[in-house]
């Protein structure tokens, strides 16, 4: 019986390859973003590890090698495997970084972050999503107006509201407390924009079933809606801590005079500040490092719902 073979046409070739070559050139042009993102944070957690003559020597030495210096001797060093024993080189890393910066009230400018972040994302999640869905279901009269107008603050650069805000706050005498900073941040415009979009996307006739059933307004946007809103809520959750967790100038402009109120990044910049040229870059680095896990913790478990509460806010406008 005679083998017969199928001729695959030249022409359906060409295409196919040009195209598996760009989705190659694509792969590895994305890899090599996220390397040139990801790089600066290992070189921070590597330097970190290390004692200050070790950074001066090597800071682009990712393994953390005995320093020429002695004084980083002290303490003892782990053998390498392989061929790096071999040849007597040491892992020798260094807590000196971290045991120092506990030492200047870094535990305490830990919690204040984490109690300002908590709270001021918790007001967030309450007052957004309700002003949120007031726009996205109340047909009141200058609804629009109202919506266009909080959109127009989004424009608005934040540094142009310090001084008027500074002004506002010693009149109100809330300097020097979390009063200052909690209130002006527990509501945000992008919040705002964010809930509307998702609530938009959930089917009307869901809530006209729940008020055939005799419910009213308050109880479909808790018992109904609101549930229905996790994923666009997590997403706002992540922002909201995140922008807090980071926040800098908010925080400068009203806990200058009380460094017992103090955030993690108002310590940083202390520590760089009072430095000069002379900064101790192992502590600085390890500060550095300790104070950007939590952000990264939360993101990569709360990563599915920012997805898809990013998605779903642009499903509607």
């Amino acid at each position: 019986m005679a083998s017969t073979s199928i001729a695959v046409p030249q022409s359906n070739q060409g295409p196919k390859l040009v195209v598996r070559i760009v989705s190659i050139a694509a792969l590895l042009f994305l890899v090599l973003i996220a390397l040139v993102q990801i790089m600066p944070f290992v070189f921070t957690v590597a330097n970190s590890f290390k004692c200050l003559p070790a950074i001066q020597e090597a800071p682009m030495a990712i393994i953390p090698l005995p320093p020429i210096d002695p004084a980083c001797r002290a303490e003892n060093g782990n053998m390498l495997p392989g061929s790096a024993t071999a040849s007597g080189a040491t892992f020798n890393p260094s807590f000196e970084g971290y045991r120092a910066i506990f030492g200047r009230d870094f535990g305490r400018w830990t919690l204040n972050t984490a109690f300002l972040s908590v709270i001021v994302t918790v007001l967030r999640l309450g007052f957004d999503s309700l002003a949120g869905y007031a726009l996205a279901r109340l047909k009141f009269p200058g609804n629009r107006a109202v919506f266009f107008l909080i959109l127009g603050t989004m424009m608005i650069p934040g540094v142009v509201l310090l001084i008027p805000r500074f002004i506002i706050l010693k009149q109100l005498g809330m300097l020097n407390s979390f009063t200052g900073i909690i209130i002006p941040l527990m509501v945000d415009a992008f919040g705002i924009f964010l809930m509307k979009q998702f609530f938009e996307s959930i089917p009307g006739e869901i809530e006209e079933a729940a008020q055939v059933d005799g419910a009213d307004r308050f109880t479909i946007f808790f018992r109904i809606v609101l549930p229905m809103a996790t994923p666009a809520l997590t997403a706002l959750a992540i922002f909201s801590f995140q922008g807090m967790w980071n926040n800098f100038l908010d925080v400068l402009l009203v806990l200058q005079g009380n460094a017992s109120l103090w955030t993690l990044p108002l310590g940083l910049a202390l520590i760089r500040g009072t430095s000069g040229e002379t900064l101790d870059w192992n502590i600085f680095l390890a500060g550095s490092v300790i104070t950007t896990l939590p952000l990264a913790l939360v993101f990569f478990v709360f990563q599915r719902y920012f997805v898809e509460g990013v998605s779903y806010s642009g499903l509607k406008g």
